[in-house]
């Protein structure tokens, strides 16, 4: 692959909803890392898997509920720490958890997480993330053996660490998040984390878990959440994000088929966390 990127800058009206939608219809593309602005949204993809009919299927650009406008670039070598940088702020949930980039000053919160996001998903400041961290908070996870799928930066195999969960497996078929996943786990001195590169098919090893973590998408999590029960223990605890609340009723119904009770549920800006535990 060159190192030659198209950007495409989107002004957003209204912004926060507007981009969240955005985001998640570009991730389905070839579209690789996407970067919140003030008005909006910069999204990066490799020329090499650049076509003119990119967004053709981008369904928010035509809905006139949105006002979308946007330029596009050619991009050599970018600096994804400096634009990182100019854009990535400290998060805080629930007072409990702080999420932040080494550039920021550390805190005395409970769990505090150190994130060098680059170009990989999870870095606490979507709705998704926010929740599913939440959701950790809330658990006892002391020594539970614990599965982050589609891991994204290891936010989440990280925190489930700091409190306590060991050994722990995080997975994402992104080299990139691969990468940064390791990095990020050696940052934060986490000794129970081994990160692997692969999909849902990389489960199929007789693998079994007490905690089972999936951030991903609606079409994702269907397709694959019978190899995620299968490889759960009696009484294990999955939590499942990426998807929108009218959602629910396909991913609910997809889990209850699967032999798996729902617990709970956590709503922000439309965005949904669902706690599921195999009785």
């Amino acid at each position: 692959m060159s190192n030659i990127y198209i950007g495409y800058h989107f002004t957003i009206e209204p912004l926060e909803l507007g981009s969240e939608i955005l985001i998640a219809e570009l991730g389905e593309t070839a579209f690789e890392s996407f970067i919140e602005t003030e008005t909006g949204v910069s999204a990066f993809v490799q020329k090499d898997l650049w076509t003119e009919d990119i967004l053709n299927d981008i369904y928010i650009l035509e809905n006139p509920e949105f006002k979308i406008k946007y330029t596009f670039e050619e991009i050599e070598q970018v600096n994804w720490n400096e634009e990182w940088e100019k854009n990535f702020s400290p998060i805080d949930v629930d007072g409990i958890c702080h999420v932040r980039a080494p550039f920021h000053e550390a805190t005395n919160a409970t769990y505090e997480i150190v994130i060098e996001p680059k170009m990989s998903f999870g870095t606490g400041h979507h709705e998704t993330t926010h929740m599913v961290i939440q959701h950790l908070l809330e658990l006892d996870v002391t020594d539970k053996k614990t599965m982050d799928m589609g891991c994204g930066t290891a936010i989440l195999a990280i925190l489930a660490e700091m409190k306590g969960a060991k050994p722990i497996d995080a997975v994402d078929i992104d080299n990139w998040c691969y990468l940064n996943s390791i990095e990020n786990a050696e940052r934060n001195n986490c000794k129970h984390i081994t990160v692997y590169e692969g999909d849902a098919s990389w489960l199929n090893q007789g693998q079994k878990y007490d905690l089972f973590i999936a951030n991903i998408n609606r079409n994702i999590l269907l397709n694959d959440m019978a190899s995620y029960v299968n490889c759960m223990n009696v009484n294990a605890t999955l939590l499942l994000s990426g998807f929108y609340t009218e959602d629910i009723p396909a991913i609910q119904e997809c889990c209850e088929a699967l032999g798996l009770t729902f617990v709970s549920k956590k709503e922000r800006n439309n965005w949904v966390a669902l706690k599921f535990e195999k009785k």
